[in-house]
């Protein structure tokens, strides 16, 4: 069993009708799905690469060593307890944004990734719009609603990790499992060193590495404007004992300050301007409340967070 992969550009060809399928099955059975042929040329990606591991390599690695996950698990073996850390994770990370501070020290880091940031932030605008369609949604009704109805308050994040070797990946996680608490995920992953993996139907599954996809995931709130149809997907990576796993995931979310509820179906039985409401199985809140409690409890089960963001 594997994630589906899926060919973006035929959404421009004859076999639209079916990529358009193969999307919504990936969206409501799965919650993952690879993208090939997404239109993010390969010099662009193969840069990407390139600066973020020299990065890794000459900026970061050496204060990894010394991280809190490193001296943990040290200590941990020393014990020799057995026992596994489960509240740390084997992960270096830092987030580029548009209004934070990037590194500069690496030559064409800055450069390589707003330029990789501005290319996926399209990508991001095209999945969204083609989650509208097999929604039954306006177009742009994603879109707007993580803006608050107004353009350029959605936020839009880069999360660069680093997962290198562990001598004891039995004994920590990589990144514990949890699902995204934003909107729409695209995922530049290692297409060497393997470690992510999504729970199906109990069972964990590898999302596989595959040369110079983009792995796309839905969170949390695509879950609620769906009310349900589309599921955020529990998630993690493995500790590994050999390989440095590159990982340069960016989420498009809704402004801090959007009303997210689910959304109005249209009932494509009936007229245009006739509309259905559908229960809602999600309740109405601002984004920023549902943040404030998912930070307190994102390594535990999704359905409490609904249910405390109600109660605000």
């Amino acid at each position: 069993m594997a994630i589906p992969v899926i060919d973006f550009s035929k959404l421009k060809g004859e076999e639209r009708a079916k990529t358009l399928a193969q999307i919504a099955v990936a969206c409501e059975e799965w919650g993952f799905f690879q993208l090939v042929n997404h239109g993010i040329t390969e010099e662009v990606l193969e840069r990407v690469k390139k600066v973020c591991s020299e990065h890794y390599k000459v900026v970061r690695e050496e204060g990894f060593k010394n991280s809190e996950a490193v001296k943990s698990l040290n200590d941990l073996v020393e014990k020799k307890s057995g026992e596994k850390l489960e509240n740390l994770d084997w992960e270096d990370v830092f987030l580029l944004s548009d209004d934070n501070e990037w590194p500069s020290t690496t030559p064409g880091f800055k450069e390589t990734m707003f330029e990789y940031r501005s290319e996926l932030k399209k990508l991001a605008y095209e999945v969204m719009e083609v989650m509208d369609e097999n929604l039954g949604l306006p177009k742009g009704y994603i879109n707007k609603a993580f803006n608050g109805g107004d353009d350029n308050n959605a936020f839009f994040g880069t999360k660069v990790s680093h997962y290198p070797p562990c001598p004891h990946p039995e004994l920590i996680n990589g990144l514990r499992a949890h699902t995204d608490a934003g909107g729409v995920i695209l995922l530049f992953q290692d297409d060497k060193v393997g470690g992510l993996q999504v729970l199906k139907d109990g069972q964990w599954i590898d999302v596989q590495p595959l040369h110079n996809a983009i792995v796309i995931n839905t969170g949390d709130q695509i879950e609620v404007l769906s009310n349900g149809k589309y599921k955020s997907v529990w998630h993690r990576i493995n500790a590994m004992a050999d390989g440095n796993r590159r990982s340069v995931a960016s989420f498009y979310n809704p402004s801090l300050k959007a009303t997210i509820a689910p959304a109005v179906f249209q009932n494509t039985n009936q007229d245009d301007d006739d509309q259905v409401d559908e229960e809602a199985n999600y309740p109405k809140f601002v984004f920023g409340d549902y943040m404030s409690v998912y930070a307190d409890q994102k390594f535990l089960p999704k359905e409490p967070r609904f249910q405390a963001v109600k109660a605000m």
